[in-house]
């Protein structure tokens, strides 16, 4: 964060000093501006280049930045007002719009203003990412003979062995697709497995980014509620039944955004259902390399236990790496594999093959169980600090469910609270919340904030926000009474 607010301030001081120059007038070399404003080079190189991007300096290898010269005036808008027609006329015979509210997906993937508790993020604090590791990873696949051509399709036999030895039970190497990351390879799925204005089960709540990736694609959300043993069974098959339903997704481990692990009792369950209705179970496994240091054991993939081809496997290393380490995989038995496989190369290609041998490259690296260790027990050290820290500052909110996994926690609110309200006065306060509503495909039962406790600084962080979120909540509350 102090890294990126060094190449702002410096893009900010080099904006305003522009008019000292003439266009085409060179600026101070890359030496002087590190010793002008005790900033390092690629501090310097990331302002310059941020600049150059707007247009204002254009950059030459070995001479320089230069300040550019005046563009020509712009020319006039076109009217685009036409496209609202355009666009209206092509859904006016889909049986669900397929116009796409991104803004749950977004409130985890923006940055929130300088100064701000981050409670939003999706993606571990850059202190958290193996960024050496990576670096060191991408470094050695480079360099990699045939490293720079085209893989295979489905991707690197090495990488999909590697991910098959991760689910378990007979899954072979064979039967997995290598994708870019989570969200690419749900999207494949959703769209392999279900024709648009379908019906497509989900937990209830449930991410936001599945719920828009079905309305992207037509489907229809159906919500089946879950409670602190994940999906309830009996409430799952009367959805098959009251909806003749193909598919159902669902994340069995750590739940986004309850927590719940799916009892044991339940799994058999949960597949006899979905084998009954002749209907595929899309298990997202998103956070199983997040696991906590006081988790125990875990269960299986559900893929594991599945000889008959009912679940479709989602799994990535992102969420344990860097929201720019984007690679995934998708697992699947039976003819739905090539469907699969079809849409994926038809929509991607392939993934890019330096990122998949520099994925080996990581994994296999002594590195890799470090960082594993090391984040298990960050996280449980921060969940503990954030639980701590509400039941202090905020009693009011009811925290049902401690999680052993994953990086946020979900109080509900009390009744009648306002969750845009209340959203509002935490940035005002200096801290960035989710709203529970884009969690739910149908009206909420209640109000709901997911915080998250792995995109900040550390534990102290956690406590100034949980103090900020108190001042934002008091704000909120004593405007109802």
């Amino acid at each position: 964060m102090q890294e990126r607010s060094s190449v702002a301030d410096l893009a900010n001081q080099l904006r305003r000093e522009l008019d000292r120059y003439s266009p085409g007038g060179k600026l101070p070399s890359s030496r002087a501006l590190v010793d002008r404003f005790r900033v390092s080079p690629v501090t310097v190189s990331r302002a310059l280049a941020q600049l150059s991007a707007e247009g204002l300096v254009v950059t030459r290898p070995g001479a320089g930045a230069f300040r550019a010269r005046r563009r020509e005036s712009a020319a006039p808008a076109g009217d685009t007002s036409w496209q609202e027609v355009a666009l209206s006329a092509d859904g006016a015979a889909d049986l669900v719009p397929r116009s796409v509210d991104a803004s749950g997906v977004l409130v985890s993937l923006s940055a929130p203003p300088p100064g701000v508790v981050e409670f939003n993020g999706g993606y571990l604090h850059t202190s958290l990412q193996p960024e050496r590791a990576m670096a060191a990873a991408l470094s050695r696949a480079g360099r990699r003979p045939g490293a720079w051509g085209r893989p295979p399709m489905e991707g690197l036999p090495e990488l999909r062995e590697w991910f098959a030895r991760g689910i378990g039970g007979a899954i072979t190497a064979a039967e997995v697709l290598i994708t870019a990351g989570g969200q690419s390879a749900l999207t494949t799925a959703l769209r392999a497995l279900a024709p648009p204005g379908a019906p497509v089960l989900v937990e209830s709540p449930t991410y936001p980014g599945m719920l828009a990736i079905a309305r992207a694609a037509g489907l229809r959300p159906v919500p089946v509620p879950v409670d602190a043993d994940g999906v309830r069974p009996a409430l799952l098959a009367d959805a098959f039944r009251a909806t003749g339903a193909r598919i159902f997704v669902c994340q069995p481990l750590f739940q986004n955004p309850t927590g719940a692990v799916l009892a044991p009792e339940r799994r058999g369950e949960v597949l006899r259902i979905a084998r009954a209705a002749g209907a595929f179970v899309v298990e997202d496994d998103f956070v199983r390399r997040l696991v906590h240091e006081d988790a125990g054991p875990l269960p299986a993939p559900l893929a594991a236990d599945d000889p008959d081809g009912v679940v479709v496997h989602v799994c990535s290393l992102t969420k344990a790496t860097s929201p720019s380490f984007r690679v995934g995989a998708l697992a699947a038995r039976g003819p739905v594999l090539e469907r699969l496989r079809a849409i994926q190369v038809v929509d991607t290609f392939f993934v890019p093959r330096p990122l998949q041998e520099a994925a080996l490259e990581l994994v296999g690296s002594p590195a890799w169980p470090r960082h594993l260790r090391a984040v298990s027990a960050e996280l449980r050290a921060r969940r503990d600090a954030m639980t701590s820290a509400l039941l202090r500052h905020l009693p009011e909110v009811a925290l049902s469910h401690v999680p052993s996994g994953g990086y946020h926690l979900w109080p509900r609110l009390p009744d009648g609270t306002d969750e845009t309200a209340l959203t509002a006065a935490a940035l005002r306060a200096g801290v960035a919340v989710t709203p529970g509503r884009p969690y739910f495909s149908a009206e909420p039962p209640a109000a709901h904030l997911r915080l998250s406790f792995a995109a900040v600084g550390g534990v102290g962080e956690i406590a100034e926000g949980v103090r900020r979120l108190r001042t934002a909540c008091a704000e909120v509350w004593g405007s109802r009474s």
